[in-house]
């Protein structure tokens, strides 16, 4: 649930792609192979902002079940200041097509508090529309598999970040609703995106500044609508995510980019 949402805060092919498969992909012009984005985690401690932890990123070109595939990592990591209030060690794995980002495969393997648990998710598309198999492994080891079809495209948190980060948004407008339909092995997230327009961001602690656009992860639950999550990324074609702001459960936090390399696109967001 919490590395959920920080994620969202905090990316030529053979005739075998999926793309012939399902309509739920999107062409890929934000990242390349080799991408590496990092980033310090902070938490509000009695009014300070506190760093509490690191987070990383990662997309490579590899293959999965034999077809050409990117795989995208996401490792977060509590240090010893967070330890001692929540542990947090997660680790997500999604692996998507090379020819339209459509989702194959995702993994969350997740210590949050006192419980590790897994979530497991395949994807196929027959007559074009979704169908995933899930795998629970919940704290108490219990093992829960089902399978569920969709009418609409669905997503994992990995698979959505990767298709918004290839959105376009010169037609949008402040304010502009975008639904993000979510599931993992337990249940399906009524989720959208709200566009907030565009601000200039300067890095903490850096002189680096970027032009970015905002964008608001809301969640509907039990009839409640929360912001669970507001991030920046670049206004350029790489749509780098370089700070999230965070509304989590068991107080705010912060995600900061410390490094980057292997961007797909020049950096035309970077101010001088």
């Amino acid at each position: 649930m919490y590395m959920k949402k920080i994620v969202i805060i905090l990316l030529a092919l053979l005739p075998l792609s999926i793309k012939a498969q399902s309509d739920c992909g999107i062409e890929n012009k934000a990242f390349k192979s080799g991408e590496f984005l990092a980033y310090d985690l902070y938490f509000n401690w009695q009014f300070v902002w506190v760093k509490v932890g690191a987070a990383s990123m990662s997309t490579v070109m590899s293959t999965y079940e034999g077809k050409p595939a990117y795989r995208t990592s996401l490792i977060t990591k509590g240090n010893d200041k967070l330890d001692g209030v929540f542990v947090m060690r997660d680790t997500l794995t999604s692996y998507c097509s090379l020819a339209d980002l459509s989702p194959i495969y995702y993994r969350k393997g997740a210590m949050e508090g006192k419980r590790y648990y897994v979530d497991e998710l395949w994807y196929s598309y027959p007559d074009g529309k979704p169908k995933v198999k899930m795998h629970r492994i919940n704290r108490h080891g219990e093992h829960t598999w089902k399978e569920k079809s969709f009418d609409e495209c669905i997503y994992d948190m990995m698979s959505i970040f990767l298709k918004a980060r290839n959105f376009d948004a010169s037609v949008m407008k402040k304010g502009d609703v975008i639904p993000m339909p979510i599931t993992d092995a337990k249940r399906q997230s009524d989720s959208w995106l709200v566009y907030q327009g565009k601000e200039t961001y300067k890095i903490e602690g850096s002189k680096e500044k970027f032009r970015c656009l905002v964008f608001s992860f809301m969640e509907r639950e039990d009839g409640k609508t929360t912001e669970l999550i507001r991030f920046f990324v670049t206004d350029d074609a790489n749509h780098m995510p370089v700070r999230l702001d965070m509304n989590l459960s068991f107080g705010s936090a912060k995600a900061y980019l410390r490094a980057y390399q292997g961007l797909k696109n020049p950096m035309t967001a970077k101010l001088k």
